[in-house]
């Protein structure tokens, strides 16, 4: 067994998808030749929590912590609502508020590359001792957060230790990062430690071809693409909704309204016989006022759904009973990177998916190559109205199902032995 050590800040009870890639690694890696040791904070504030991801953690596993001290918890005297979002990465851009607008510019300008920063120094001095004991052959920080990379960084130049950096989302060109209000001097800051990361680093994972191609222009090291995948659920039986359901599992929050979604819904409900009465917009998960006004607008309020946040063993259940499942993203260029862990558990839901995000998308090549479902950028109305109202004629007939295929390659078990190979490799 080759013994490494890896160091993530989300882990159980932490809800939410970053805490899936590496649970799921460490549930498997035995199989594959690996001994994870697991390094965490002690008490971190996590903005969503579910205990059945508990269960997952196997019992032998070595887990070891120490405190952190968490800026958000002064934060929240001001906005509890509004820093948990920060927290989590949801970050408007529009309509701010005063305090917003100052959260942002302490957050972007004061904590580099982010609020965990003060956690760096404390744990590089403790994994310095525990390796001096408890020796590993090689370390891997997964981000974000990403100044858990930092303390990779530190150890591999302190304890000689290869280093494999693990980012499941960008750093620079993340979505929100323009949102920061940064300052010329911190905006070359988070250059320059993103740089030195991944030039570094021995190598590096990340989670789409997008981002693989951008940190390839800036490292010459070997940047490895794993995916996000799916947990085979054996046991959960598909009852079928009784409604044309469309449900959208996660958060949804006013940047990811899908105006042109709500715009055809409504005009099928006007013009198709039966439509309005048999559709069903099923959201579960943290959503938004302004998406719940949308939806007003165009008149669908009775067709709502809103289930609120639900375990991560509901909204697996809620994907397999859905009649179509709603994968909505921001319409930018910064998102193009982002493949949402959701769609690997749509995928394993083997349900008819209906995408909507911006052109050249890593999301419109595995809905494509999986033949799972449909990809549409917003100004597509017609061709997504189309495709809808066959959705719904299939529905009609009994005859709704999924044609996705070479799925596999995604389950969590494939990726685990793919990780490990990598891993053997430094």
């Amino acid at each position: 067994m080759k013994r490494v050590l890896i160091i993530a800040y989300y882990w159980p009870p932490s809800g939410g998808p970053g805490v899936q890639r590496w649970l799921f690694f460490v549930k498997y890696f035995r199989e594959f030749g690996i001994e994870p040791v697991v390094y965490i904070p002690e008490n971190a504030t996590y903005p969503l929590q579910d205990e059945s991801f508990l269960k997952e953690i196997p019992a032998t596993i070595e887990i070891i912590s120490q405190p952190i001290k968490e800026p958000y918890r002064f934060a929240k005297w001001f906005s509890k609502k509004k820093t948990a979002q920060m927290s989590s990465g949801i970050i408007a851009k529009k309509n701010l508020s005063p305090i917003e607008k100052l959260l942002l510019y302490i957050r972007g300008n004061f904590f580099i590359p982010d609020a965990r920063i003060g956690w760096v120094k404390p744990s590089v001095a403790y994994l310095k001792k525990y390796l001096l004991e408890h020796p590993v052959e090689t370390v891997v920080t997964t981000g974000p957060p990403h100044s858990l990379h930092l303390i990779g960084l530190q150890l591999k130049k302190e304890c000689k230790l290869p280093w494999v950096a693990d980012f499941r989302d960008p750093w620079t060109t993340i979505h929100y990062h323009e949102s920061l209000r940064l300052s010329a001097s911190s905006r070359r800051k988070h250059k320059q430690l993103e740089a030195s990361v991944l030039q570094q680093a021995d190598a590096v994972t990340v989670t789409s071809a997008t981002t693989k191609k951008q940190f390839e222009l800036i490292t010459p090291k070997t940047v490895h693409l794993v995916t996000n995948g799916f947990e085979p659920k054996a046991e959960i039986t598909a009852k079928l909704d009784a409604k044309f359901s469309l449900a959208h599992i996660g958060s949804l929050l006013a940047e990811r309204n899908p105006i042109v979604l709500w715009e055809v819904v409504s005009e099928l409900a006007a013009e198709v016989e039966g439509f309005r009465e048999d559709v069903e917009i099923t959201l579960a998960g943290v959503v938004g006022d302004s998406i719940l006004r949308s939806l007003s607008s165009f008149g669908l309020t009775a067709n709502i759904r809103n289930l609120g946040y639900v375990s991560h063993d509901e909204a697996v259940q809620l994907q397999h009973n859905a009649q179509i499942l709603l994968l909505l993203e921001i319409d930018s260029l910064e998102t193009k990177v982002i493949i949402p862990g959701k769609l690997f558990e749509y995928l394993s839901a083997q349900r008819p998916i209906i995408a909507l995000g911006p052109e050249g998308s890593d999301v419109k090549e595995i809905i494509t190559t999986t033949e799972s479902g449909y990809y549409f950028n917003p100004s597509q109305k017609n061709q997504l109205k189309e495709q809808l109202l066959t959705y719904y004629r299939k529905f009609q007939q009994g005859t709704l199902h999924s044609t996705s295929k070479e799925i596999e390659s995604y389950s969590r078990k494939n990726l685990t032995q793919k990780m490990a190979q990598i891993l053997k490799l430094y």
